[in-house]
């Protein structure tokens, strides 16, 4: 995870100005009067910054098809099935008028 100083800071104070170089919590620069946070402070929300991150992995790896694909997964499921177009008749009707008004070429 990058720019954990930043994120840790800003977590503390979101209202902080402040820039950090190469990520590293020797090198802070407070400016306009940000009060500045103890070091201390600031590595014990880095390590709350690094869990919560972990934590949502599987929000990172969840990656779906757009959803054009998965709209088009399910007009191909439906239309290959009476009984969902009959379930969901509305929806597949609009759907069908428009791909038998404009056909692919």
């Amino acid at each position: 995870m990058n720019n954990t100083v930043i994120k840790a800071i800003l977590k503390i104070n979101p209202n902080a100005e402040v820039s950090v170089n190469d990520d590293d919590i020797n090198q802070i620069t407070w400016h306009n009067g940000t009060t500045p946070i103890s070091k201390a402070d600031i590595e014990a929300k880095m390590v709350e910054v690094q869990a919560e991150y972990d934590a949502n992995q599987y929000q990172r790896d969840r990656v779906y098809p757009s959803i054009g694909d998965q709209l088009d997964m399910l007009w191909h499921t439906m239309d290959k099935d009476m009984e969902l177009q009959h379930k969901y008749y509305d929806f597949y009707q609009t759907i069908k008028k428009v791909k038998v008004a404009h056909p692919k070429k």
